[in-house]
């Protein structure tokens, strides 16, 4: 397994479309946590991100023909350690298992209702005392991912949010 930690100065800015039900808690995995995600269970909170703007928006997009509501934010990560399946998959560095991380997630877990090998790839980086895993994306060929496990853990100089004019909503009781 190859091993990168991300750092401010090589990746200075990861996207996400922040829908509104999370406007609050943008750096929070909870929305993946409710169904699952292509490399979480459901239940396990995950934050995932784009290295850039437009794969960022195709993976808020998928199939759907129309763009959900939702803000583009801008996330800052640092110095946390990850699994870096970003150039895809290569028997020298990869358990055999890994060469189904581009396998329909949601195919096998609602369609077949078998839990998808990259559910137990998340399970051996977790083991591994990994934090996340960079991967290619599948809604936009050439677009880089970073997925992120207890995101809402994290301390704000491994994980922040750019919101310098405090445009996300804070209260409660604000309509994001």
């Amino acid at each position: 397994m190859i091993q990168r930690t991300p750092v401010r100065a090589t990746h200075p800015a990861w996207y996400r479309v922040i829908v509104p039900a999370y406007a609050r808690t943008p750096c929070s995995g909870m929305g993946a946590a409710r169904q699952g995600g292509r490399f979480n269970r459901p239940g396990q909170e995950a934050l995932y991100l784009a290295l850039e703007t437009a794969t960022a928006l195709a993976e808020c997009q998928q199939d759907n023909p129309w763009l959900p509501p939702g803000t583009l934010c801008t996330f800052s990560v640092d110095g946390l350690r990850v699994a870096d399946l970003a150039a895809g998959f290569d028997p020298a560095h990869w358990p055999p298992l890994w060469a189904d991380h581009a396998l329909d997630w949601r195919a096998e877990w609602f369609g077949r209702r078998t839990e998808p090998p990259t559910w137990y790839m998340a399970d051996d980086v977790m083991a591994e005392g990994l934090d996340g895993i960079l991967f290619p994306s599948q809604a936009r060929p050439g677009g880089t991912n970073l997925v992120i496990y207890a995101s809402s853990l994290r301390l704000s100089h491994q994980l922040s949010v750019y919101d310098p004019d405090g445009r996300l909503p804070q209260d409660p009781h604000e309509h994001p």
